[in-house]
């Protein structure tokens, strides 16, 4: 009889407590879907710039081709109105004497996004990182194909607020995704591990 077990009073053999053959607890191991979150988070944020971008150009053209050098169209009564403006600077028409530096700017923070998308695991940064990316690749365009051209084409505005400015849906998608990015900052949420390898650590 080996070491590791006893007899009881009716003669069976049972295993001492702590025999080698009891069960060990087992380590959890890192599955499929432990890493899978990266992945459908980088798809979330495709997801928000193509839909940023598709209804950022879309409303371009579509005031372009109607309302373009025709009377403003009240939204709000006095404190909103649909004007189309061509703005070859910034938003609140800052920087005209610039174009060609905004438009390497809207391009730096497309090749930026894309590049941390990488490590993306988090849904509000999914959110604001595309919001930034379709905002920028909307205004992007703008600069790239409407005249006079030579990547200083002039932006499409058309959504006025009084005493405020004129702005396109691209520019309150950027606004948006920098204000939600400034809070998901301050609350100290991250993007995602720092890398692949940190997936692979994940319990």
């Amino acid at each position: 009889m080996s070491s590791g077990a006893r007899r009881g009073r009716d003669g069976t053999a049972r295993k001492a407590p702590g025999a080698r053959g009891a069960p060990r607890a087992r380590r959890p191991s890192v599955t499929s879907s432990d890493t899978s979150g990266a992945p459908r988070r980088v798809w979330l944020l495709w997801w928000v710039a193509g839909l940023a971008y598709a209804v950022d150009l879309g409303s371009k053209l579509a005031v372009v081709a109607r309302l373009e050098g025709r009377d403003p169209v009240p939204l709000l009564g006095t404190w909103a109105e649909l004007r189309v403006q061509r703005n070859p600077g910034a938003a609140f028409g800052v920087g005209h004497a610039t174009t060609f530096v905004f438009t390497l700017i809207a391009a730096a923070v497309a090749v930026a996004v894309v590049r941390v998308a990488r490590r993306l695991t988090s849904t509000p940064w999914a959110v604001s990182l595309g919001l930034l990316l379709g905002g920028a690749l909307g205004n992007l365009t703008d600069r790239v194909f409407r005249a006079p051209g030579g990547m200083q084409g002039a932006v499409v505005d058309f959504i006025a607020v009084r005493d405020f400015s004129v702005m396109n849906l691209a520019d309150w998608a950027i606004t948006c995704g920098s204000v939600l990015a400034v809070l998901l900052t301050l609350r100290g949420r991250e993007l995602g591990p720092a890398g692949p390898a940190a997936l692979s650590k994940a319990p």
